[in-house]
């Protein structure tokens, strides 16, 4: 497979990719990203993507980002006060062991299934 290079990027007629490509860094200024969109306040809406970047990796295949159209995006949703208990549930129950069953004080990594006390309990002795 030939590797992508910057050049091969740029396609703002959509003609090798089916939507209109650019390299990284290099978008028109009415096109955003996701997080672009929300630093301003926006979200997509539900548009479709309008064009998308390409960044070219030596090893392995391009960094993707999908670009929308900010003159067709929504304000944010505000949160409302069900929406804040929602979140703070959530986060209790990421927080939450469930071999000792008390609060870690911090998200539980997922790859431990339990808090730090629990899955070393040797280290703690020593400490």
């Amino acid at each position: 497979m030939k590797r992508l290079t910057l050049a091969d990027c740029f396609d703002p007629d959509g003609e090798r990719f089916g939507i209109p490509t650019y390299p990284w860094h290099c978008a028109p200024d009415d096109l955003a990203t996701r997080r672009q969109l929300r630093i301003r306040g926006l979200r997509p809406g539900g548009q479709d993507i309008a064009a998308q970047l390409l960044r070219p990796r030596r090893r392995r295949g391009p960094l993707t980002a999908y670009l929308y159209r900010v003159d067709l995006a929504r304000p944010v949703r505000p949160m409302t006060p069900g929406r804040w208990r929602a979140h703070a549930a959530m986060m209790r129950a990421r927080r939450h062991c469930p071999e000792c069953a008390r609060d870690a004080g911090y998200v539980i990594p997922p790859t431990l299934g339990m808090c730090v006390t629990c899955a070393y309990p040797e280290e703690q002795r020593a400490a």
